[in-house]
């Protein structure tokens, strides 16, 4: 039994790690040091090249209660991580030097590892897990565009806002779709015209984040809603806050203009800004968009972005348990399945390894139950609308509400996460077992 794994990343680190614990052989390559990125400085496995932080540690938070579940399930990557982790307040942050040293050295000493440092240009035959991060390279993104179709690779991420369905202001908003077509399926901010004319003064205005030589060219394609309203007020207007084809039942009339939220989640607690794909600063999203009069209050649980990023469509490709649809000896894992954040990618590393075992061994496992961290974010990637698909960290909208009525925030993101780790303790024993 042997599993190829290609990325010697979080993930593709993670996967290593879950199948050599249960007794199966993994080749592991990675092109570095032979052939650098353009974001990476040394060879070692893990190295992390943006911030040093792997986020909060409190179960009271969503990065809490994911790094509490991946300990559950033994991660090699936050066993190096507390051993070498450095003050950062109540946030789990690293030397990325040592960790990225640490992690190497953990898995050279793995029984039943191999370390390949070579490129791999084209898919392998027999099981292999896919964990080559955003950073794919060009000769392997075209393997990858030959086995999902063109279509379903995407080579930058342009994302809008996503806000808590809790903290949208219903009083000023009304549910409806465009000419009624498709039910009530969109949440409609009405703006009059004054609020309009201000939010859009003040969206021209806000600060930027520079742009990266990479992404000049893609604004015709893919606008940031602040280039679009630099063309003029009236832009946004007949584009995506056009009013048509809608009635604000409060007043009869058709508003000035409209900010439509989508669902963005199958338990309707999450909805992204539709249009908004956008660069400015996080400060002045929350500052800008918050003049929307029914997002005033909104709780803005991820902020636009605009980076290159590789990563397939997996709704339309992956099953949940990560497996290519029409080719299920390959799996994906990382950054590339849709996930952002170490952490997420790491995740999903741990999972495509313990998936790829029970396929080599011939013994089938279920997933993590949606209650939990994990499990929600596998259910996300594989069943998230495929024509709206965008990556996504988890964040506590992914899990099903409790019950009973819990007032406070922080209690009830507590009791989510005593129940995520109850249910996959239970899960692990139940499933893990077979391996």
């Amino acid at each position: 039994m042997e599993v190829k794994v290609i990325g010697g990343g979080l993930a593709g680190v993670e996967a290593a790690y879950a199948l050599a614990k249960v007794g199966v052989k993994v080749k592991l390559y990675e092109m570095r040091p032979k052939r650098m990125t353009p974001a990476h400085s040394t060879g070692y496995l893990a190295e992390v090249v943006c911030s040093n932080s792997f986020g909060a540690t409190s179960l009271s938070t969503a990065s809490g209660l994911l790094k509490a579940e991946m300990e559950l399930l033994d991660s090699l990557v936050l066993k190096v991580a507390r051993k070498v982790a450095v003050p950062a307040g109540q946030a789990l942050a690293v030397d990325r030097e040592v960790f990225a040293r640490e992690v190497t050295e953990a898995l050279e000493s793995q029984p039943g590892v191999e370390i390949i440092r070579e490129e791999v240009r084209d898919i392998p035959q027999g099981p292999v897990i896919i964990a080559t991060g955003p950073l794919t390279s060009p000769e392997l993104s075209r393997a990858i565009v030959e086995l999902t179709g063109r279509e379903n690779l995407f080579f930058y991420d342009a994302t809008s806002p996503i806000v808590s369905a809790s903290s949208i202001d219903m009083d000023r908003a009304f549910v409806a779709s465009r000419y009624g077509k498709g039910g009530s399926d969109y949440i409609n901010c009405p703006m009059s015209e004054e609020e309009y004319m201000e939010f859009w003064k003040a969206l021209v205005e806000a600060e930027t984040v520079p742009l990266h030589d990479f992404e000049k060219h893609l604004f015709e394609s893919c606008l940031p809603i602040e280039e679009l309203a630099r063309r003029g007020p009236q832009t946004l207007i007949f584009g995506p806050l056009k009013p048509v084809g809608l009635t604000d039942p409060k007043t009869g009339r058709r508003p000035y203009a409209v900010v439509q939220l989508r669902q963005d989640n199958l338990a309707a607690t999450l909805y992204s800004l539709v249009g908004f794909q956008t660069r400015l600063k996080w400060g002045e999203q929350k500052r800008v968009f918050s003049m929307i009069p029914c997002l005033h209050r909104a709780e803005f649980v991820r902020y636009g972005v605009m980076h290159r990023n590789t990563y397939i469509n997996s709704p339309a490709v992956l099953l949940r348990t990560l497996q290519f649809r029409k080719r299920p000896e390959i799996l994906f894992a990382g950054q590339i399945v849709g996930v952002e954040g170490y952490m997420e990618s790491a995740a999903t590393g741990i999972m495509a390894g313990i998936f790829a075992a029970a396929m080599v061994k011939g013994r089938g496992i279920e997933p993590p139950p949606l209650t939990t961290a994990i499990g929600s974010l596998l259910h996300y990637v594989s069943h998230a609308d495929w024509r709206n698909f965008q990556p996504m960290n988890f964040v506590f909208g992914l899990l099903p509400p409790i019950k009973r009525k819990i007032r406070s925030r922080k209690e009830r993101r507590l009791a989510l996460s005593r129940r995520a780790l109850r249910e996959l303790e239970e899960w692990k024993l139940r499933e893990l077992a077979r391996l």
